[in-house]
């Protein structure tokens, strides 16, 4: 279970929050979608949830099966379950594909990987994805389309076997031949290990047609003002984001 509890989040050396009294819980093997005006924290959540450097959670808590994560690095995260699927996936000149995911992997199971088992694993879930193999042996990310970028953030994923999944906005960037490719991969995976859970922070309903989330939340002015199910993704595409108006009471913390 991933418990998010009345968190305030601001960037570092700066005090004005851009989330306040935000909180949500999702259970194992739960689809969760976050969406909302742009400039709401909605990339702001998912990277506070893993820990990155410039930002600070100054009130309330970030929980993993009861247990609080903020003293936790990234890495350490990431070795507790934690994978984010990012919206601009970093390149690195220098390191290859294979080398950045055997070594990713091996940080995660601490066991010495498999050079053979690990390139046949990963020739097998590129043709997933529809990846050419040779992008293996390529830089990370370097000269990659946004659409092979983000097939390989999957590749990632299915790599490490996270059992939480936070997607940043994983359809930017997507034609709809590649939008079907990538979440065809992850409903597989969410198949084959059923309690793994989902955030996905998107603007539009398309993606969540694919991965059918459980509930849908609306984030605004810094925390979560409204909440459904995926009719409330196709109510906001048709009204805009004018008509959620902010609940009051115990209401704005749920």
């Amino acid at each position: 279970m991933l418990e998010i509890k009345n968190i305030r989040c601001s960037i570092i050396d700066d005090d004005t929050p851009i989330l306040e009294n935000l909180s949500l819980t999702i259970h194992d093997g739960e689809v969760h979608a976050i969406m909302g005006p742009n400039g709401a924290g909605k990339s702001t959540l998912a990277k506070a949830i893993m820990g990155h450097y410039k930002y600070q959670i100054t009130a309330g808590d970030i929980c993993i099966d009861e247990e609080s994560i903020l003293h936790l690095t990234v890495d350490e995260r990431a070795k507790k379950g934690l994978f984010l699927c990012m919206q601009d996936p970093t390149v690195i000149e220098g390191v290859s594909n294979s080398e950045f995911l055997r070594t990713a992997r091996g940080s995660i199971t601490g066991e010495k990987v498999n050079l053979y088992t690990f390139i046949k694993d990963m020739e097998t879930a590129m043709k997933d994805v529809q990846l050419d193999s040779s992008m293996l042996h390529r830089s990370l990310n370097q000269g990659f389309s946004g659409g092979e970028k983000k097939k390989n953030e999957i590749l990632q994923l299915k790599c490490l076997k996270p059992k939480y999944i936070l997607l940043d906005e994983l359809d930017s960037g997507l034609d709809v031949d590649s939008l079907r490719i990538v979440c065809d991969n992850i409903n597989q995976y969410r198949h084959d290990n059923p309690d793994t859970s989902v955030l996905i922070i998107t603007h539009y309903p398309r993606i969540l047609e694919y991965l059918k989330p459980d509930y849908v939340h609306i984030l605004k002015d810094g925390y979560i003002q409204k909440s459904g199910g995926i009719d409330l993704a196709f109510e906001v595409e048709e009204s805009g984001y004018t008509n959620i108006h902010a609940a009051s009471g115990d209401e704005k913390s749920e």
